[in-house]
């Protein structure tokens, strides 16, 4: 498999951890502390996407100047994988808010 393809994995599941990982032991935390779990889970996972994104991408700066290069040293390859990796960081992120999401309509079918 080429180092492409072990990149989008990495960074898709990357982002979908830091989600997951940061929602979970805030949901715990909630439980500690006597706030309801299912509402502090949906905001710190809210809230957590955008670095999500940042961490799966290795830090903002070396996709700036990934994106820099492409655009200015005409390397539109290098430009696109930057926009490849950026996509799918996003999705990670964002499948680890629906999976967040999803824990709360699971808990109202089983719980009935």
């Amino acid at each position: 498999m080429s180092s492409f393809y072990i990149s989008i994995i990495h960074n898709f599941l990357t982002a979908f951890g830091v989600v997951i990982g940061a929602s979970l032991f805030s949901g715990v935390g909630a439980i500690i502390t006597g706030n309801p779990p299912y509402k502090v889970m949906m905001e710190v996972a809210n809230s957590m996407k955008i670095w999500a994104i940042a961490a799966s991408l290795g830090g903002t700066f070396s996709s700036f100047t990934v994106i820099e290069k492409g655009i200015f040293e005409g390397e539109i390859r290098t430009l696109i994988k930057q926009a490849l990796y950026i996509l799918i960081s996003l999705t990670g992120a964002n499948v680890g808010y629906e999976f967040i999401s999803l824990l709360q309509r699971c808990g109202e079918i089983w719980g009935k």
